[in-house]
């Protein structure tokens, strides 16, 4: 059936068949990636962030469905359709998305094991953190990228209570080759940040040989990539919904 989508009727009559068609393949049919469909359209059509969040943890736990996995580890994190978040929770389930082969449980794992989560049952762990961070950056997650890249340019230290240089101490040592290879990386994917600290890194010459030529060229990509952003990019209905 063809839908005129410059009807209100015909765009309500669109959605909900669109519901019906998803429960359809996610009960009777089975399929994971409908299922988690369904659980999308709940959480963005009907606001129902308890059903959806049900329906990504049974996603997961029965189909092995790794973007399901993220999805309910982000509602646990945030205790979006529950009465209070579940760092625990959501650690279980990103480390789940994550041996599954999503980039975004990588990253998400990593960053609960390198930021200070003690008082919410996670232990800190940069290095387990930032191997993470880097499976996710060779996943192409661009944001793990960027994130690695700034470790390496300040370095992990041991103890963040530690401010005198006499006493600081590291476990991940400031490395500006290593961030260059980040932050490459980062740009490479579209990381507007990333691109920014390109440019400071070929006009410092900091782990890598100064070059103003390349500077001004990432410098520029930066300024392009905001200006898309301020611009204002518009999402179609599927991209809102995956």
């Amino acid at each position: 059936m063809a839908y005129n989508f410059q009807s209100e009727s015909e765009v309500k009559e669109f959605i909900k068949n669109l519901g019906i068609e998803y429960r359809f393949g996610c009960y009777s049919e089975k399929k994971a990636e409908v299922c988690h469909l369904l659980a999308d359209y709940l959480e963005s059509i009907d606001k129902n962030y308890e059903k959806a969040g049900i329906v990504y943890k049974t996603t997961c736990d029965d189909y092995k469905y790794a973007k399901s996995c993220s999805k309910y580890a982000t509602y646990a994190l945030l205790g979006k359709g529950a009465k209070k978040s579940d760092f625990k929770a959501a650690y279980g389930y990103f480390d789940k998305g994550c041996e599954l082969g999503d980039p975004t449980s990588c990253f998400h794992q990593g960053l609960l094991l390198i930021t200070r989560n003690e008082e919410q049952g996670i232990a800190q762990n940069p290095i387990k953190g930032m191997a993470l961070l880097e499976k996710s950056c060779n996943a192409e997650h661009s944001n793990a990228c960027y994130y690695l890249s700034g470790m390496y340019i300040a370095g992990v230290r041991k103890s963040p209570k530690d401010t005198s240089s006499d006493k600081i101490e590291y476990a991940v040592a400031k490395d500006m080759k290593q961030a260059f290879k980040f932050a490459l990386k980062g740009c490479e994917l579209g990381n507007m940040y990333s691109c920014a600290n390109l440019s400071q890194m070929y006009a410092k010459g900091d782990g890598v040989e100064k070059n103003p030529e390349l500077a001004a060229k990432y410098r520029k990509i930066a300024t392009d990539m905001q200006e898309d952003i301020q611009g204002g990019k518009t999402l179609s209905f599927q991209e809102g919904l995956t």
